[in-house]
């Protein structure tokens, strides 16, 4: 076991992950079967949790305002839609070279069932995702095959699964923390048959509630007072309710003071729905279809960075601080399109 444990945390570093962290599928126990991972595989033994570093480079150019591209390319879309996948793609050869079954389970799966709960599973939805744009009149995108199966897809969070290998702790934005780069990072997980030597739960305490987060986060969306609890690992636990409908139009380039590229009317009115829902009515520039996390990700991410990496708490240590002047805000007013274009013609005149 201690010999297997060894070579797939060095081979899942050769593939490219930065942290790896193992935990046995017993710790799922006191999640609702829909979101509980060992219905995926129920002879699995052991989960392995690998996770990518968000390159802290990524934000200098939203905290100046000045190069929006990086985040998205190479950081939260490149991580989850490119590297992510290719890591898992070989790192999953290891395991079936040496005969055991292995389900590779990157971050890039859409929400999935995750509101077709029973009603005695309420308390777990904790993510408040509508997904009735695609499911049938009662919201529900499947139906189970058998009596007492989960219906698919089965999701789980693979914050939970980090917590649970011991990579880290959920702060309180919901955020996962590791002590390598506090926000700063994606996950994926692999579940197989094979028996691994699961690591320790985390015991330190990296949030301490400062509620950056909730001060600095654009949408408003991260809840001051309503909190998510659960139980998992025999660990009790809690963060943040989020509202996912802000934090998604916010995410997406919605907030006006915050995304540069929001300069006409026009384009507020195609983001004053959920963007990945509705339909675009306006033309807009093509920044949006690039631009996941044009806000930056200013509370939940950087003002936590920014606090970790002052308190002396990650591994991962710069020569210069994140935030090297006060956070810039966008204070013009929008205006239409069509009254441009006549006080242009009229200048012309």
């Amino acid at each position: 076991m201690d010999r297997l444990t060894k070579e797939v945390k060095k081979y899942a570093k050769k593939c490219g992950a930065d942290i790896v962290g193992i935990t046995s599928m017993e710790r799922f126990e006191g999640l609702s079967k829909q979101m509980d991972p060992r219905h995926i595989f129920p002879e699995a033994k052991s989960m392995i949790v690998i996770g990518f570093r968000i390159f802290r480079g990524v934000f200098r150019g939203i905290e100046e305002g000045t190069f929006f591209a990086p985040y998205s390319i190479m950081g939260y879309e490149g991580t989850r839609w490119v590297f992510q996948p290719v890591v898992l793609w070989n790192f999953t050869k290891l395991l079936e070279n040496k005969g055991y079954e292995a389900i590779p389970i990157p971050d890039n799966f859409p929400w999935s069932n995750i509101e077709n709960l029973d009603p005695d599973d309420i308390g777990q939805n904790f993510i408040n995702v509508n997904p009735s744009q695609v499911g049938n009149a009662n919201g529900n995108w499947s139906k189970s095959v058998s009596p007492g199966k989960p219906a698919p897809d089965v999701f789980f969070q693979l914050k939970i699964a980090a917590f649970c290998a011991g990579l880290g702790e959920i702060g309180y934005s919901g955020m996962f923390l590791t002590p390598e780069f506090g926000p700063r990072q994606m996950f994926a997980a692999i579940i197989t048959d094979a028996s691994l030597r699961p690591d320790p739960l985390f015991e330190g305490k990296l949030c301490d509630n400062c509620m950056a987060c909730v001060e600095e986060c654009p949408a408003h969306a991260i809840s001051k007072t309503e909190k998510v609890k659960i139980t998992v690992a025999g660990r009790k636990l809690e963060w943040a309710k989020l509202d996912f409908n802000k934090c998604s139009v916010a995410f997406h380039g919605g907030v006006k003071e915050y995304n540069p590229f929001m300069i006409t009317t026009e384009d507020e009115k195609g983001f004053a729905q959920q963007p990945y829902t509705k339909s675009m009515k306006y033309k807009l520039g093509p920044v949006y279809w690039y631009g996941r996390g044009l806000e930056g990700m200013r509370g939940c991410q950087i003002a936590c960075m920014v606090h970790l990496e002052e308190q002396g708490k990650l591994k991962n240590v710069f020569k210069g601080s994140v935030r090297k002047r006060k956070p810039w805000r966008a204070e013009w007013k929008l205006e239409s399109k069509v009254k441009k274009e006549e006080k242009r013609i009229k200048v012309d005149e």
